[in-house]
């Protein structure tokens, strides 16, 4: 493979530095064709360091060293070691001051890492290793140090001058603006940020539990000023919440946001400059959906709560990233589940994990949720670092119990404050707390795969005990290891034949018997359960509860117990989760020939009696209508065609709609009731369910309700309702309509940046003979661009990921497609192109026919010189 030698770094090798940097002072000017930054070091030796190592190792990038100094003393070349990434300098010293002068060039930096220029503002993305891109640094996150930062520039250009912190002083004169900024809590490098441009500011105040003023402010370009107060109270909402539920208080005076358009990831947790993607920021009912609302409010949630999982305790190397991410995704879906549906956040967190990392755990890239190696730390950023670690710390939770948990959080904050820490000493905290040993749990943290649980029931009318066996097994992942037991928490509950919860008793010491918590921490294990009702059927078992663990489950439920469950399962999560296996038992029948009409006929009572009552919040109904991904379908069945898939998953989504138009289309008048918008759970269930409905209505009779969806497109006050509309009629009807309402969208939304990135999105989901043809002129379209990364992703992401029976046509032409356009990225932005390759890099998985065509590809671009981003994953799925 032609590429530069790339390096794996272990987790064993780990070794603090010998020197650490106390304070920070950086000088920035921004001229016209690059910049020079100052920077001057007060640095000490580091007590965690043994040895006697005098070696003072800076990291850098991309630089021009103009000049270096120690203790004021200008060096020649030959008082330090210069090469492409580092600085080393040799010092018998405790303690000194070093300075350094370093020229850059933001507008030539398209990696979007360190400082760049962003719709002619300047930004920085610093997390994981971009700070080195500014200046030589210890760019590793243990290393904290307080910064000060001054930033001088054309006052008409760059009015808006921030960094971390509470500004110091700003000075306007001879046309330049000097402003300087302190932060005055330590923090590593991957945390600074700089923001310079001609910006709006929206700002509002929040007073904290301890009655101290904080202000807050979001910047945009103008012309957006009118989409921040979403994020806003969003952000509001997120500082009591965090107050309410960690006692967690903000600590500067100052919370800013900057939204920028060109941003390789949703948002960065800077300290007290959080920098975002504008996605994740702007938002009126008129331009953006109730989903991007959801997320804009668990994205600013995320962020801020980075602030004490993150940023207050940061992790000591990034082999423990999901420290602060896993734990940080679990707070901000805990918030969402508070602000709006905790059923309806479940499912969608689970729906998530099983179409994305599963398929990650099985796949060439799989890494445990604490890697033990890497070569670029970049390609770490996945969902088993944050969705898989979330679901580590909510089994954590479940374990404990939520008082014991808020205990152990507690005393992990408060010990590990302004330091940086590990996942060992999150498990320590909690502990502490507990009393409980949890060495074998933190398997969950080393070991990769997702673990296959098979639980049989064993029934003794007699003696009224119920006997439940488990058998746990972790697959072979990509690193080979062997596989030891995981504790895997099982939350349960006993129906009779009514559907009503069976009293039960238990002599077992891993069974909470209050809180119906089973843990099984052996390969093998019996759990008997003695019910306290007589009956002479074996009871059915309603496993997993709200997806207790993150594990593939097998069960010994026939069809009829399934179907009851759904009818009568109390617990909200387990009834989504049969109509999901069902589903998927359909599927797979159809591949191989055709359904089975009892099992439909069941299913088609079970979601009619859900429709129908009244109890079920409206969103949990259209999240019951959802159908399983295809990609769920790579670990079910080995070396599937994923085009039958698609087509019988067609096929029963048809079906479906047909044997529920009734049903359909009277919820579709009851809820198409025109109301002012508004975010909140009531309303959002309405719009969910109604434009489904419409869908599905549509897949039933296309002639009677294509007319009704281009009504709706015409005539909507919202875009989630105008949207849907027209997603439909272009995914649906004919061809001319498509094409009609395409060029009306276009017309009314060419001037919203984040609208259109949506237009885009929808123009590659139609599947016809078309559709390569048009999704690669879309790449030559006057609006889009291949340096902005949500454009890419909102065109050959959506292509690949989303369209599965163009991408996956038989003649290989959407694989082609795609290698091509990541080799051409790699030149640009060696990130995205990385994360692009994701859908060949799976194929193992796929039928012979289809996997070669992948993996001949990956050859292809093997031969390449690629980023050490890319080589990463395309060495690995080869090997």
């Amino acid at each position: 493979m032609s590429q530069a030698p790339a390096q794996a770094i272990y987790l064993k090798d780990y070794l603090p530095p010998a020197f650490t940097t106390k304070e920070t002072f950086l000088d920035f000017e921004l001229l016209a064709d690059h910049t020079l930054v100052r920077s001057r070091l007060k640095v000490v030796r580091n007590p965690k360091r043994q040895d006697a190592s005098n070696e003072f190792k800076l990291d850098g990038n991309e630089l021009e060293l103009l000049e270096v100094k120690v203790d004021g003393q200008a060096l020649s070349e030959a008082d330090y070691e210069l090469t492409a990434t580092s600085l080393t300098l040799n010092l018998d010293k405790d303690a000194f001051e070093f300075e350094c002068t370093t020229r850059i060039y933001p507008d030539r930096n398209t990696a979007l890492e360190g400082l760049y220029i962003s719709g002619g503002m300047y930004c920085t993305q610093c997390e994981a290793e971009g700070f080195r891109r500014i200046t030589f640094f210890q760019d590793r996150p243990d290393v904290l140090s307080v910064f000060t930062t001054r930033i001088t520039a054309d006052l008409e250009k760059y009015p808006t001058a921030l960094s971390n912190g509470n500004q110091v002083s700003r000075i306007e004169q001879d046309g330049k603006v000097v402003a300087e900024w302190h932060d005055p809590f330590p923090k590593p490098s991957y945390l600074f940020a700089l923001v310079a441009g001609d910006l709006i500011c929206q700002q509002d105040r929040f007073t904290t539990q301890s009655g101290r003023e904080v202000l807050l402010q979001i910047f945009v370009e103008q012309g957006n000023e009118h989409k921040c107060d979403h994020a806003l109270e969003s952000l509001k909402r997120s500082m009591r919440w965090d107050e309410e539920v960690y006692g967690r208080e903000y600590d500067l005076d100052l919370f800013m946001i900057v939204a920028v358009d060109h941003f390789n990831m949703g948002a960065m947790e800077n300290k007290g400059l959080n920098i975002f993607n504008s996605s994740c920021v702007l938002a009126t009912p008129e331009t953006a959906t109730d989903e991007a609302f959801a997320r804009i409010e668990g994205i600013v949630g995320h962020e801020y709560f980075h602030n004490w999982s993150g940023n207050r305790v940061t992790c000591r190397d990034w082999f423990q990233l999901s420290l602060k991410e896993g734990f940080t995704v679990f707070r901000d879906a805990e918030f969402s589940s508070d602000m709006g549906s905790r059923a309806v956040k479940r499912l969608e967190d689970v729906s998530f994990l099983r179409e994305h990392q599963f398929p990650e755990d099985a796949g060439p890239m799989s890494h445990a949720v604490r890697p033990a190696s890497y070569m670029e730390i970049s390609n770490f950023y996945t969902v088993t670092i944050y969705e898989k670690g979330s679901e580590v710390v909510r089994m954590l939770r479940t374990i404990l119990g939520a008082e014991l948990f808020r205990k152990g959080s507690d005393l992990y904050f408060e010990t590990f404050d302004g330091q940086a820490a590990t996942t060992d000493d999150f498990v320590w905290a909690m502990e502490q707390v507990s009393g409980r040993d949890l060495a074998q749990f933190k398997r969950w943290y080393s070991q990769a795969g997702t673990p296959r649980l098979d639980i049989s029931r064993t029934f003794d009318v007699d003696s009224g005990v119920l006997s439940l066996k488990a058998v746990q097994s972790t697959p072979t992942t990509a690193d080979g290891s062997a596989k030891e037991p995981f504790v895997i928490p099982v939350e349960l509950g006993v129906l009779g034949d009514n559907g009503q919860q069976l009293e039960l008793t238990a002599d077992d010491d891993r069974f909470d018997l209050q809180r119906g918590v089973w843990l099984i921490d052996a390969s093998e294990q019996t759990l008997e359960l003695k019910l306290a009702n007589q009956t002479d059927t074996t009871p059915v078992v309603s496993l997993l509860r709200d997806f207790s663990a993150p594990v593939l489950l097998s069960d010994d439920l026939s069809d009829q117990e399934r179907i009851q469950l759904i009818a009568s399962d109390s617990n909200g999560f387990n009834r989504w989760e049969q109509c999901q296996i069902i589903y998927k038992k359909l599927i797979i029948q159809h591949v191989n020939g055709g359904f089975d009409s009892s099992l439909l006929d069941g299913l088609k009572t079970s979601l009619i009696q859900l429709l129908n009552d009244s109890d079920v919040e409206h969103a949990v109904k259209a999240e019951l209508l959802n159908l399983p991904s295809e990609s769920e379908f790579l670990q079910l069945v080995p070396s599937i065609n994923i085009l039958s898939v698609a087509q019988a998953r067609k096929g029963l989504r048809v079906w479906m709609a047909e044997a529920l138009k009734a049903q359909l289309e009277q919820l579709f008048v009851d809820l198409n009731q025109e109301q002012q918008y508004r975010f909140e759970p009531k309303q959002v269930g309405i719009r969910k369910l109604k434009n489904l409905a419409l869908e599905y209505l549509m897949l039933a009779d296309l002639s009677s309700f294509q007319p009704i969806a281009l009504k709706q497109f015409e005539t909507a006050t919202n875009m989630t309702d105008q949207l849907s509309a027209f997603r439909f009629i272009v995914k649906h009807a004919d061809e001319a309509s498509a094409e009609r309402v395409s060029d009306a969208f276009l017309n009314q939304w060419r001037d919203d940046v984040q609208v259109l990135e949506q237009w885009f999105r929808v123009q590659v989901s139609r599947s016809d003979s078309k559709t390569l043809s048009r999704v690669s002129a879309l790449l030559s379209h006057e609006l889009f661009e291949y340096q902005n990364p949500n454009k890419v992703r909102a065109v050959i992401g959506a292509f690949a990921m989303a369209n599965v029976e163009s991408f996956h046509s038989a003649d290989g032409s959407g694989y082609e497609f795609l290698a091509k356009q990541v080799a051409k990225l790699d030149q640009m932005n060696p990130q995205i192109a990385a994360r692009l390759i994701s859908p060949l890099v799976k194929w193992k998985s796929y039928d012979q026919a289809r996997g070669l065509q992948m993996k001949v590809q990956l050859e292809g671009l093997s031969k390449l010189e690629l980023s050490k981003d890319l080589y990463e994953v395309v060495s690995k799925s080869l090997s």
